[in-house]
């Protein structure tokens, strides 16, 4: 294991100021009421504050009638295509699809046959890492996390860059091509320094392959004997399309637009997005079904009988059991309401492999979650609210199926969200020319200066 920096900054010593560090950024929460401010950028009924304009994505979920938010089955379309309709047809087609729904992120039509196929090259070419980067900047400085790796690389490849500043679209274009071929690469690379560096495992850097899909890739470098099933990489190719975007307003395309908005360079944009996918409450939340599911697995005698499952939700919920956080993770969005189209599309097309790889047992009790919750918020909270499973619901267990190591859950979820954020880039670039700067209202009351010789602790 590496050496670790020691801080010189005690916590100890830091411990006693907390309190009052606390107090002081305490903001009551009637004062959001009073000054008519939206928490979380979020209206009264959950639905989110319009913040721009997009024709990438469209998230539906509900629709307003006479002032009042009302359910409906969820939809998805990537410039005005139907998620269902996208993956549809690649499956009839038996083919993969990632890198159509990147172009089709990216540049806004779906591509010719001729098109799709110079595309596919291109990513294939653009797959190696810089020469000397997988030592300099990956294996001198392994990382616990790897997203927080991920970041660090996508950081670095500024310094390999000729032209890292130009924001002309054609630059920019070049370079977010460049980072949706590298993402995989840096993603299986950190990682297997990781196993070498904390797991005391070996390490296997495959060389790179460019005839083959993103799909297939990915599972042929993270394994060590480079082999997989087209089932398996099929499945893992419905994932990434699914993944590749979610609208405008998610917190890590949002942090991308953000970023954008403010002239810096795509890197630095980029990795915005990243730090953002990496939270609990965003990309993160596959890791934490995963975990539930294990613990219920656990913790019952039968995770597959529907009353031992829902008596387990309900000290969930009421924070008698799990992590103590009173949530059951993989429930509930803030936009769909009565389906997410993408968690339903997951749980479909991966029933029988997971079946087939001995994790029937698993799936049954994600089925049983997403069956009960919706009953148990209305016994225990008395919440009568229409509720459905998102898409981190059966993601999670995907992977497993799949042997892809926990670890790689979030970064895997960066790797096909990078198109996403490529294209809101520049979308951004192109239509905005605004750099998004809302506004925040001082709470603080005025205070007369005190000088230091009379200031008391």
């Amino acid at each position: 294991m590496p050496s670790s920096y020691i801080s010189p900054i005690s916590m100890e010593a830091l411990s006693k100021y907390c309190d009052e560090l606390g107090n002081n950024n305490q903001i009551k929460p009637e004062n959001y009421e009073k000054y008519e401010v939206k928490r979380g950028l979020r209206n009264p009924d959950g639905t989110g504050v319009m913040a721009g304009l997009t024709r990438i994505c469209s998230v539906e979920g509900y629709y307003i009638l006479d002032g009042e938010r009302l359910p409906k089955d969820g939809k998805l379309s990537y410039r005005g295509y139907d998620i269902r309709d996208i993956i549809g047809g690649c499956i009839n087609e038996n083919r993969y699809g990632f890198e159509e729904v990147a172009w089709l992120l990216v540049f806004g039509n779906l591509p010719t046959l001729e098109q799709l196929g110079a595309f596919r090259e291109l990513i294939g070419e653009c797959r190696k890492l810089p020469d000397e980067f997988v030592e300099d900047i990956i294996m001198k400085h392994p990382s616990k996390d790897i997203m927080n790796k991920m970041a660090r690389c996508v950081m670095a490849l500024y310094s390999f860059d000729e032209n890292p500043d130009d924001t002309s679209i054609p630059n920019v274009l070049r370079q977010c091509l460049q980072l949706i071929a590298q993402f995989p690469s840096i993603m299986n690379t950190a990682y297997q320094v990781k196993r070498r560096a904390f797991y005391n495992k070996s390490m296997y850097i495959h060389p790179v392959k460019k005839d083959i899909s993103t799909a297939e890739y990915i599972l042929r470098q993270i394994r060590a004997n480079k082999e997989y099933t087209q089932e398996e990489a099929r499945l893992l190719d419905i994932c990434l399309m699914l993944h590749a975007d979610h609208g405008g307003g998610n917190n890590s395309t949002f942090s991308t637009r953000v970023l954008t908005s403010s002239g810096t360079d795509t890197y630095s944009a980029i990795a915005a997005g990243i730090g953002a996918l990496k939270g609990p409450r965003h990309g993160g939340a596959n890791i934490k079904v995963t975990n539930q599911m294990d613990y219920l697995i656990n913790n019952l005698e039968d995770s597959t009988n529907e009353a031992q499952v829902k008596d387990m939700l309900v000290k969930i919920l009421n924070k008698k059991a799990g992590d103590g956080s009173g949530l059951i993770y993989g429930m509930g969005h803030a936009v769909y309401t009565k389906s997410d189209p993408r968690a339903e599309i997951l749980r479909d097309n991966a029933r029988k492999l997971a079946i087939d790889h001995g994790f029937e047992k698993e799936f049954t009790t994600l089925e049983l979650i997403e069956k009960l919750t919706p009953e148990v918020f209305a016994e225990v909270r008395g919440e009568d609210k229409t509720m459905c499973a998102n898409v981190d619901l059966y993601s999670g267990l995907v992977y497993r199926v799949l042997g892809i190591p926990d670890d790689l859950f979030t970064p895997l979820f960066a790797s096909a969200r990078i198109a996403g954020w490529s294209a809101h880039r520049l979308e951004e670039i192109t239509s905005n020319g605004k750099i998004m700067r809302p506004a925040y209202k001082s709470v603080s009351k005025r205070r007369p200066f005190t000088p230091i010789a009379e200031r008391e602790a």
